[in-house]
């Protein structure tokens, strides 16, 4: 379509204004439509999205698009704030126990994935090391966006869920390293640095990106809080900013701007600022919007026509990574802070690739690293396959290691800030059919002074219980409780659920 074609031509004027509003409103009608099928079939809604990318394409409603240095470009503009969404609402308190892991799977597992990866092709496409290691780079990043997505739907324990948040947050940033180093390594007359070279380059940036993105956040959550007015969407614009400000210094310094965007939304997110809920729902609907805009823009940029080609080097590649590579980073990583061996299955299951590989596979085409034009279509066919393979079997996988967990927070939309001056949470609590919490009285849960069950809802019918109210199988309790004695409660369900009324008695 002419018409369409030229909204990419290099002036609009309004009538190319009206056909981009036209197109682009649809489009985020359809995407918010498209999350029901997503949460329905348990695929992420990445799928989705980049569908739509591919039917506006050449091959479908004919939008000629194909700057990869575009691509890039609002790829990792996309990307400061799907990782500012991350940060801003993960709660420190769920994720502090797993930070060390979680780090050390950010970095040393992310060399023993590319280093497996990078042996496996140069061994069986055949590639150059150059080329390989560029490959293991690539797909070695787990996708912020694809895990937090999941996490909703899995009910994990905190231990493991915060490991994974926490991963997803971290591994961009020593991945972008690596691509970028690699992928100047293979542009003639580039020179490849000592190994010790890029390992210290990358620890220099990691470190500073943390610095940077801590000391932004936390002065710039003291400065906020002060001067802000008293507009929650006010100030929901000045938190946000302060986390793509913590990038933009980030990358002047020529440090990790992605760990200093993770960085500084994870201490603004947690250090007790107001307006809490209305900054969240914030990030969230600009973290849905940067998602699905980067995998529409995806799908504009790959070419249907020469996907196929890519299928079965795809397919190898996928295997090595998801039976080999995932599992070695992660025993390697884990394995010293005695992570059960079924964390550690599940965790070797749930890496799921996403955005991240698929824009990161436009920088060698950037930086100009001659015939590599085919690593962006194998790595797009890579991500739809196994996400379509892993993301569904999540819930089964954890259910049959026995991991599935019946007690955890949510996140309520309430534009009152009532619960954030009491410093309260709110914890949601399914009683599944083994639990025994069944036949147990409201009075009988004997749950620290600060916390209370104020609503239960039964075979879809809520009401507010009495003492004596006798708890049932599949009911859900929503718990009100302090942040002080929310661990202590969360403890106390738990222990009744697996001991019956008497547990925890002398």
């Amino acid at each position: 379509m002419p018409a369409l074609a030229s909204i990419t031509s290099s002036t609009m004027d309004l009538d190319d204004l009206t056909r981009v509003l036209l197109i682009g409103s649809l489009v985020l009608l359809v995407a918010v439509a498209a999350v029901r099928l997503s949460v329905r079939s348990g695929l992420p809604s990445l799928l989705i999205y980049l569908g739509i990318g591919l039917a506006l394409g050449n091959a479908g409603a004919g939008i000629q698009f194909d700057d990869a240095s575009i691509t890039r470009v609002l790829g990792y503009a996309a990307l400061v704030l799907i990782l500012s969404e991350g940060g801003l609402t993960t709660s420190w308190s769920n994720i502090k126990e797993s930070v060390a892991p979680a780090a050390v799977l950010s970095t040393v597992g992310v060399v023993v994935s590319v280093l497996v990866v990078a042996v496996a092709a140069h061994t069986l496409l055949p590639l150059s090391w150059t080329i390989s290691l560029l490959m293991g780079a690539i797909v070695s990043s787990t996708d912020a966006a694809a895990v937090f997505a999941v996490l909703r739907n899995v009910p994990l324990p905190k231990r493991l869920s915060g490991m994974l948040e926490a991963e997803s947050g971290f591994n961009d940033a020593p991945v972008v390293i690596l691509v970028v180093a690699f992928a100047a390594q293979g542009v003639p007359g580039g020179t490849a640095d000592p190994w010790w070279v890029l390992l210290l380059h990358a620890a220099v940036e990691l470190v500073g990106g943390a610095v940077i993105g801590g000391a932004v956040g936390w002065l710039g959550g003291q400065i906020l809080h002060r001067v802000a007015g008293a507009s929650s969407a006010l100030f929901s614009i000045g938190v946000v900013a302060l986390t793509v400000l913590a990038y933009a210094v980030g990358a002047a310094l020529h440090v990790s701007g992605f760990l200093a965007t993770y960085l500084s939304a994870l201490v603004l997110g947690n250090m007790g600022l107001p307006n809490r809920v209305a900054f969240q729902s914030f990030a969230n609907a600009l973290g849905w919007i940067a998602q699905i805009g980067l995998f529409v823009l995806l799908g504009l940029l790959a070419d249907p026509t020469r996907l196929g080609e890519q299928l079965v080097p795809a397919i190898v590649i996928g295997l090595v990574l998801l039976l080999v590579a995932r599992p070695l980073s992660v025993v390697a990583s884990v394995s010293w802070f005695k992570v059960p061996w079924r964390d550690q299955l599940f965790l070797s299951w749930a890496g799921l690739r996403g955005a991240v590989p698929v824009v990161l596979a436009t920088v060698p085409l950037v930086v100009g690293t001659p015939d590599t034009e085919w690593i962006f279509d194998l790595v797009f066919m890579l991500v739809v396959i196994f996400t379509i393979v892993q993301a569904p079997s999540l819930p089964w996988v954890a259910k049959r290691l026995g991991l599935n967990e019946q007690v955890h927070s949510v996140d309520v939309d309430l534009e009152s800030t009532s619960l954030m001056q009491i410093s309260a949470d709110v914890i949601q609590v399914t009683v599944g059919p083994e639990s025994r919490l069944h036949g147990v009285a409201v009075f009988e849960l004997r749950l620290p002074k600060g916390a209370n069950v104020t609503l239960v809802v039964r075979r879809g019918e809520g009401f507010v219980p009495e003492p004596h109210t006798t708890i049932r199988h599949g009911d859900q309790l929503l718990v009100v409780t302090t942040s002080r004695v929310k661990q202590r409660t969360e403890q106390r369900i738990r222990e009744i659920s697996r001991g019956g009324r008497l547990a925890g008695w002398p």
